[in-house]
């Protein structure tokens, strides 16, 4: 199992739109292109030098394969659906794999 993590800070002044994007749009439409199982969205507990409010949102891939398609087939045109926000985040993306689970 892979987890495709995106870490984004936001900028306070529109993150109740964003949060209620996310919710409603965006994590719906990573979910519907069939290549993640589920997804995890939190707010990270940290206070930021530059301001704003962070979260995580992870999304569960069955193997590595999906993860690939994803990129491939899904992820430039998703990215491109937050052009409202442009400049007002910034995002960090990582993998991980999943080691073990109990």
């Amino acid at each position: 199992m892979y987890i495709y993590n995106v870490t984004i800070n936001v900028e306070e002044a529109i993150h109740e739109d964003w949060v209620k994007w996310m919710k409603e749009e965006h994590i719906p439409e990573m979910l519907h292109t069939g290549k993640f199982n589920k997804a995890l969205m939190t707010r990270v507990m940290v206070t930021e030098a530059m301001g704003g409010i962070t979260y995580s949102i992870q999304y569960t891939a069955e193997n590595r394969a999906e993860l690939e398609k994803y990129y491939k087939e899904d992820a430039e045109r998703l990215r491109a659906k937050g052009k409202a926000f442009e400049g007002k985040f910034v995002a960090f993306r990582t993998e991980m794999q999943v080691i073990s689970e109990q």
